[in-house]
């Protein structure tokens, strides 16, 4: 038997170990790609949860944290700086009434700073768009640790 056709007929096992090689480099960029931004999203979480614990709060669940903002910060880094988000922002610090009993209140400083340590955590570059709207609520210790 000549060495070409000895080539020939085993082509199909040089391309099938070729298309597996490729295969296998793909998935193994794809997983390297899943596990660095897994890994990036449990190191941001555990920042924000020691930033809250040494703010005197509770450790929140670095899980419950990861799975909320994600990587990238989500909702809360979409953009803080929107009119439409600045007013959700200021809902939520109301006393929690519906309707015409809705009235503002005066925010705890230690909340406003931990909404704040997200942003400046998750998307640093945003925090100046926020940062003059937190500047200018008038806030005060009104949580009891």
């Amino acid at each position: 038997m000549s060495r070409t056709r000895f080539a020939s007929e085993h082509r199909w096992v040089y391309v099938g170990a070729i298309v597996i090689l490729v295969a296998l480099a793909v998935v193994g960029v794809i997983r390297y790609q899943a596990v660095k931004t897994d890994n990036q999203a449990t190191k941001k979480a555990e920042q924000l949860a020691d930033a809250a614990e040494a703010a005197g709060y509770p450790r929140p669940d670095v899980g419950t944290l990861k799975q909320a903002l994600g990587n990238d910060g989500g909702q809360v880094c979409a953009d803080p700086g929107s009119s439409l988000n600045s007013a959700l922002w200021k809902i939520n610090l109301a006393n929690g009434a519906t309707g015409p009993g809705m009235r503002p209140v005066i925010s705890d400083t230690e909340t406003v700073r931990a909404e704040a340590k997200i942003v400046e955590i998750y998307c640093p570059e945003k925090l100046d768009t926020i940062q003059d709207k937190i500047d200018d609520l008038k806030t005060d210790d009104t949580v009891r640790r």
